[in-house]
């Protein structure tokens, strides 16, 4: 029983850590308890058990907001919706069960602390390629000064494997374990020596990010349609032309609940151009494309301010339930409108832009839910984007913590790469985010709002930019030796 309130109150640290809590400091011993169950537990089988639970009421804690979405949005009702996120937390649980299972070889030896940090990181990886990712323990970080150094050369996984390592530490301290356990500890002091953060200042280019606050329940017509329409140009316009002598390079429309399909819609197409041509700003706005066979895209279009199509970027990493349905969830709907599941992209897209102060750069764009994958957002900026762009629709999440979560991980992706990312979403969190991952402004959430932004073009490639998610990989290795290592040394004897 004191096992597995041990690993029940790591999963309620956890969840206090992220937002809507944000106690981040709970981030170093939050594994600490289920640790401690682990190391006193010697059946894999129940340690397995023990980390499964405390997965459950983790995702149950944590991504609370996803029932909201399946019974509102899905149209899954409030049973059915609550049904479905059990089993969405039953299975993410899986990947915390496996380590708890592995974590109680390693607490057993003097190299437990780095082999379980490492397990850790190993095992966090793997939620993207199996289905879904969202929080790594490292974004409790966002606002650390001293670990946010590792950033651009780990990615959030160093983060992550610090903060593990602490718990383990902490945990073999509990059991009262040979100092010589807590060596290990002794690099993390050597986090102080990593260069700083680049110090805030304020941005040599403007853009304009608008959010239009269209509602996700509005039933379209075309009288609607084309009045949505008007009211994002008219807003744009009167955003752009509020700084006499200082009209912004670029005009950033988010992803948004509505039907706009600019290649298309020659209505749509016609105001878009008038709008980069008036304003002499290229436009950056989110649309529904079709792929050659009809099926949809949520795609981010590019137009000149000569009102001519650029590039067009179309989203690689699609969002279960809101953009297709899963096997075998196939009784449940998807939240966008469109008929049939979207298509996703194969490519990273980074466009030219022109500057008026500066002249040719290159931009980059990932839609919504992309950022939570670093090794993915970091392509842009290792294919030559020296400023990124989010653009999202966080209204599905209703008024829960999904937006501040969101916005988190976007602002980790920043200083991962060292680059400005301007984001704009329908109603919030619109902000601008500068190199090293700081919140240089945002928007009142749930407000039809534009906001006139800073940022600056950087070309410097971070180590993490350039070589990608080498330290999972790493960390995976390490983990392996240490079990391997653990399991070898406990049957010698």
């Amino acid at each position: 029983m004191l096992n597995w309130l041990l690993a029940l109150a790591s999963a309620a640290l956890l969840i206090l850590t992220f937002p809507k809590f944000s106690l981040v400091w709970f981030a170093p011993v939050a594994l600490t308890p289920l640790l401690v169950a682990m190391a006193r537990e010697p059946r894999w089988g129940r340690r397995f058990l023990m980390g499964w639970g405390a997965g459950v009421v983790y995702w149950f804690g944590v991504c609370y907001w996803i029932q909201f979405v399946l019974s509102f949005h899905g149209g899954l009702g409030n049973a059915a919706g609550w049904a479905v996120f059990l089993l969405f937390a039953v299975a993410k649980a899986l990947h915390m069960g496996v380590f708890g299972a592995l974590a109680g070889i390693a607490m057993r030896r003097w190299w437990a602390a780095p082999t379980v940090a490492a397990l850790w990181v190993a095992v966090e990886v793997t939620h993207g390629p199996l289905g879904f990712a969202w929080l790594a323990l490292g974004n409790a970080g966002i606002d650390m000064g001293i670990p946010m150094r590792l950033a651009p050369f780990t990615g959030v996984y160093g983060l992550s494997f610090v903060f593990a390592m602490m718990a383990a530490a902490l945990a073999l301290a509990v059991m009262r374990r040979p100092r010589v356990d807590l060596l290990c500890l002794a690099p993390v002091l050597l986090l102080a020596l990593l260069p700083q953060l680049p110090p805030a200042e304020r941005g040599h280019e403007t853009a304009l990010l608008v959010q239009p606050r269209i509602s996700e329940t509005e039933e379209w017509t075309p009288a609607s349609i084309d009045a949505m329409k008007r009211r994002q140009i008219v807003l744009s316009l009167r955003g752009a032309l509020a700084e006499p002598g200082q009209s912004p390079s670029i005009i950033v429309w988010p992803e948004v609940p509505a039907p706009l399909y600019y290649f298309e819609d020659a209505v749509l197409r016609g105001y878009v151009d008038n709008l980069a041509r008036v304003a002499q700003a290229h436009v950056l706005l989110g649309i529904v494309a079709h792929t050659p066979g009809g099926a949809p895209l949520n795609s981010a279009a590019l137009i000149s301010p000569e009102g001519v199509p650029v590039s067009r970027y179309d989203k690689v990493n699609l969002v279960p339930f809101g953009e297709f349905v899963p096997w075998p969830f196939g009784f449940a709907n998807k939240i966008s409108t469109e008929i049939g599941d979207f298509a996703a992209g194969n490519r990273v897209v980074v466009s030219p832009v022109v500057s008026q102060k500066s002249g040719t750069h290159k931009i980059g764009t990932f839609i919504c839910y992309e950022s939570v994958f670093p090794g993915f957002v970091r392509k842009f900026a290792a294919g030559g984007a020296e400023v990124l762009f989010n653009i999202s629709n966080d209204g599905w999440f209703g008024k829960s913590a999904a937006r501040e979560q969101h916005l988190n991980m976007v602002r980790m992706r920043a200083a991962e790469n060292r680059r400005w990312i301007l984001r704009s979403t329908n109603d919030g969190i619109t902000a601008a985010i500068d190199s090293a991952g700081r919140v240089r402004g945002t928007l009142p959430l749930y407000t039809e709002a534009t906001s006139y932004s800073g940022f600056s073009y950087v070309t410097a490639q971070t180590v993490y930019t350039r070589l990608g998610d080498w330290f999972p990989l790493l960390c995976a290795m390490a983990a392996v030796l240490g079990l391997v290592a653990a399991w070898v040394s406990e049957h010698a004897n």
